[in-house]
């Protein structure tokens, strides 16, 4: 027998986004770690409850490798196509589109299915969620990334700026440059020059420039959220996605 409240709350879903003129239907997602049903339900434009009702699910515990029904829609890549275009496309991060794919290289092929987070218009964006700043936070985010990447490739250094770029579009983080570099957890400061004081340098010229750089867009790292260096031996980080190595600094989503 059909569970009536499930199969409502998912054609309610769908519904939503007819209206909105996207083709949509069910696709299957991948939980991986770091998941929550709050973090899926944003991806795809849902609610977890929704989420639990469509899968049958008793509580918001899930685990890496289960696969979830969720709704979305598909895209045919295209000659010409890059990933950034298609986000740009539909306006959503890149960041998001290579999470709900679980596609952190930049390969495409003419006829390759995509997953189209569903909460999206269709219609064409000229922004794929600038963030507003100041001279003062580029000053910030170049002393940054002075102290996290001497010595590195510059491409490393543009993706360290990038990583804070990303945390302040993703809402799991704070929303400004400054609140995303000076956040503590569990009573430390996510970044190790903070701690250390090392923030408190000037700033290179090569890092000044790395920053403005990831302010226009530009982003080495694929999206990624979090970096430390090959030597570290932290295995939560070393779980996650990798999306990019440069130089000796890892980038993980």
């Amino acid at each position: 027998m059909l569970n009536f409240k499930r199969t409502a709350a998912f054609l309610i879903g769908l519904s939503a986004m007819l209206l909105m003129g996207v083709t949509a239907h069910a696709a299957t997602y991948t939980v991986v770690s770091g998941d929550t049903l709050y973090k899926i339900g944003k991806l795809f434009g849902t609610s977890s409850s929704v989420i639990m009702e469509t899968n049958g699910l008793s509580s918001d515990r899930i685990y890496p490798g289960q696969k979830l029904s969720v709704p979305s829609q598909d895209y045919t890549v295209k000659s010409g196509d890059t990933l950034y275009l298609i986000a740009k496309k539909y306006n959503i991060t890149l960041a998001s589109l290579r999470k709900v794919n679980n596609k952190w290289d930049d390969y495409l092929s003419v006829g390759q299915k995509l997953i189209i987070p569903a909460a999206v218009s269709s219609s064409p964006s000229t922004s794929l969620g600038t963030i507003s700043y100041s001279t003062a936070d580029v000053d910030l985010l170049a002393r940054l990334v002075t102290a996290e990447a001497a010595g590195e490739p510059y491409d490393a250094k543009v993706g360290v700026a990038a990583v804070v770029i990303n945390r302040v579009k993703d809402p799991q983080f704070p929303n400004t440059i400054s609140s995303v570099i000076y956040q503590k957890s569990g009573g430390f400061y996510q970044f190790t020059p903070v701690q250390n004081g090392w923030i408190n340098k000037p700033a290179s010229e090569d890092a000044r420039k790395a920053a403005l750089e990831a302010l226009n867009g530009r982003d080495p790292s694929n999206g990624a959220l979090y970096y430390f260096d090959d030597s570290a031996t932290n295995r939560w980080l070393w779980s996650k996605p990798i999306t990019a190595r440069i130089g000796r600094m890892v980038f993980v989503y």
